[in-house]
């Protein structure tokens, strides 16, 4: 099974994550997203598959620190794209893809979701 997990590798959900990976051990590929940026069609399938409002981290200082109008761009695909592409930060994270499925985030229910995949 493939298992890919997007986040930076400073982030401490991220790092948990990967622990949780590794004591499952699972076989997995970790992208960090400031060294290894997800393309464009990536960047588009996440969007389609988990809307605005699920990938983007509206709490976090990154989009804090945005000007509203710059803010209103998530309204959009295309706005939303060009503003993740540019501030890697605003998504939520880890992003994983595990067998053509996208999710996102490493809360409990997250890991039993995971969990159910990675064991299905």
């Amino acid at each position: 099974m493939s298992v890919e997990l997007w986040g930076l590798k400073n982030c401490d959900t991220c790092k948990k994550a990967l622990k949780w990976l590794e004591a499952e051990g699972v076989e997995h590929t970790f992208h960090d997203l400031r060294k290894d940026p997800p393309n464009s069609e990536r960047l588009t399938h996440w969007l389609e598959a988990l809307g605005s409002e699920k990938l983007l981290n509206r709490r976090g200082t990154t989009w804090r620190k945005l000007e509203a109008d710059q803010q209103a761009l998530v309204e959009t695909k295309a706005g939303a794209l060009s503003l993740i592409a540019e501030h890697d930060a605003l998504m939520k994270r880890p992003i994983w893809e595990v067998s053509g499925q996208v999710m996102v985030g490493f809360a409990k229910i997250d890991q039993e979701n995971l969990h159910t995949l990675l064991k299905g």
